[in-house]
């Protein structure tokens, strides 16, 4: 919790300003029983009509300012609580955005947005209430036992066993809700990934018509989560009856004893009123613990979530050793280079070493889980090599700034992702600077310049959430030229031609080659890899041959297999299309 409210320390003024008028608030209710009191005994009981209207106005001149303390503190407390949470999520998206790559995968998304939303919302509720009610209800109990003792000690006695029963009682619920309200946490976490998940690939499931199976998916999820709702709230809910019980037999304890003592002389009946009002004043704080303790419980679950995404290592952004690199030539190297994702027994890729030179093309060739696109992503640093080294230019990746090093590499993931907005918005995600005439070389020469055209608004047509109003070619080709806008040093791209056809691809790869810059590509087409100056062949994440096709055919069988495999499938075609 504590490293979740360092971010109050901005708004201190405006708590100390909440709390000031709470103190005022509560100061004025802790004198009102006191008045009442005065009323009865100095009015009522004497039948002194002036003392009760006196004292009547002072009690209602002290509940006015009463209430403009209490609307000031709620006000107040609603600033605190929003800025606090504004603060909070931009906090969180920046620390998101520094996450690893490693890190960002082991965190699941509808656990970030669950975190984000909910989480967030229920520390900024226990903000609130701490600021409006959270400190006054307890205050209110502890200062009006105390106010009661002031008035008639012998009865105050009742309200001092009663309430510290109360008080372990909630300590008692509290540190059992805690616990059960992160279990109620990971359940949404679990609801709202089932939710992403069938969203994202809705498509797929009415064609597979799996809309049964994700509903009783979706069902179970939901009912873990109403069950782990359920038993928590069953055990808040006890604290009202119990506290109510306990508080109402101590009214009626003081009512009695209080009969007795008016009886005897040793109390006046404005006495006894007032001690029972402080009992009821205190029942009716100590009721409002049960919505304290729940908010309290959910945030301090809430409030350990986001301390450990507050607390997460962030990705290596600065250069480590030298500042000021830049990428001139584009040549890759890598020595002896291995590399095990986080929770995995197995190495991705083992003691890889190669050279691409400066402006070549070269395609990475291999079957699947080869540890293709593991390779392409160390290049810009998305992850760290476990062992050897990633160079360009001669100098360690790890030697570059972040920014210096994405801004001249420029990656094409295998999963196209188009952002909301305009295809110009697209365009210029990596170089907002771009003119039009850059954006349109990029789109010509990546074979969508085109198909753009046809757009009723062009370069401003509006792209749906995730380019669904695209084809996978398009898409594809669309996310290419985003790349191509900035002239990159070097260029990768993750089986980004796999939904165009051969004379597509054809044209593309040739007005690649007119870029200055290093081309490594992933492919799964001997016909593509044919157009590259080198191929590297992987196989179960080694490096088991490199060269151009005509050396790979003469001296490598593997990749004599795969060509063969593939000229079969395309001889299979041709006389099936005849």
């Amino acid at each position: 919790m504590r490293r979740v409210l360092l971010y109050l320390r901005p708004y201190r003024k405006w708590m100390a300003l909440a709390w000031l008028f709470m103190l005022t608030e509560l100061t004025i209710e802790l004198w009102q029983p006191l008045l009442m009191g005065k009323i009865i005994d100095d009015g009522v009981m004497k039948r002194d009509v002036t003392a009760i209207f006196t004292w009547g106005a002072v009690m209602l001149g002290a509940s006015l300012l009463a209430f403009v303390a209490g609307i000031a503190n709620s006000f107040a407390a609603a600033y605190v609580g929003q800025e606090y949470g504004f603060m909070l999520r931009t906090t969180l998206f920046a620390k998101i955005q520094s996450f690893s790559l490693a890190c960002i995968e082991q965190l699941s998304a509808a656990s970030l947005i669950t975190r984000m939303t909910n989480d967030v919302t229920q520390v900024q509720n226990m903000l609130f209430m701490s600021l409006r009610i959270a400190l006054r209800a307890p205050l209110l109990v502890v200062f009006g036992v105390a106010m009661a003792f002031v008035v008639h000690s012998r009865l105050a006695l009742i309200l001092a066993v009663a309430v510290p029963l109360s008080a372990a009682f909630l300590l008692w619920v509290m540190k059992k809700a805690v616990s059960s309200f992160s279990a109620v946490q990971r359940a949404l976490d679990r609801v709202n990934g089932v939710m992403r998940e069938n969203l994202a690939g809705m498509r797929l499931i009415k064609a597979w018509m799996r809309g049964g199976y994700e509903q009783e998916r979706f069902t179970a999820a939901n009912d873990t989560l109403m069950r782990q709702t359920m038993s928590v709230l069953r055990l808040v809910e006890t604290i009202a009856p119990v506290l109510l019980f306990v508080m109402n037999a101590a009214i009626v304890a003081i009512l009695f004893f209080g009969r007795l003592d008016i009886e005897s002389g040793t109390a006046s009946a404005g006495e006894v009123v007032a001690v029972v009002n402080y009992a009821t004043r205190a029942t009716a704080a100590l009721s409002l613990f049960t919505f304290i303790t729940m908010a309290l419980s959910r945030a301090r679950a809430s409030a350990a979530r986001l301390a450990e995404l507050l607390d997460a290592p962030t990705e290596q952004t600065e250069a480590s050793e030298t500042d000021g690199l830049t990428i001139r030539r584009g040549e890759i190297r890598f020595e002896r280079v291995s590399f095990r994702y986080p929770n995995s027994k197995h190495d991705a890729l083992s003691d890889v070493s190669f050279v691409i030179r400066p402006q070549e093309t070269a395609a990475i060739l291999g079957m699947t889980g080869s540890g293709k696109s593991t390779l392409l992503q160390l290049i810009p640093r998305l992850y760290e090599p476990s062992a050897g080294r990633v160079l360009i230019d001669g100098i360690d990746v790890r030697e570059f700034s972040a920014k210096q090093l994405r801004t001249a590499v420029r990656f094409v993931p295998q999963e196209v992702l188009l952002f909301s907005g305009t295809i110009a918005d697209n365009l210029r995600f990596g170089h907002t600077s771009a003119t039009a005439e850059e954006m349109m070389q990029a789109a010509t020469d990546a074979q969508i310049h085109e198909t753009i055209a046809q757009f009723p608004d062009g370069y401003d047509a509006v792209v749906g959430q995730k380019g669904v109003n695209l084809s996978g070619g398009q898409k594809q080709r669309l996310s290419i030229a985003r790349a191509l806008v900035g002239d990159p040093s070097i260029l990768l791209l993750d089986d980004s031609t796999s939904a165009l056809d051969a004379a597509t691809e054809a044209k593309l790869l040739a007005a690649l080659r007119r870029y200055a810059c290093t081309t490594v590509m992933v492919t799964q087409k001997v016909s593509t890899a044919m157009a590259a100056d080198t191929i590297l062949l992987l196989e179960d994440g080694r490096l088991i041959a490199q060269g151009s096709h005509e050396q790979l055919l003469a001296t490598s069988e593997r990749y004599r297999r795969i060509v063969a495999t593939q000229e079969g499938k395309k001889g299979q075609s041709n006389v099936t299309t005849a």
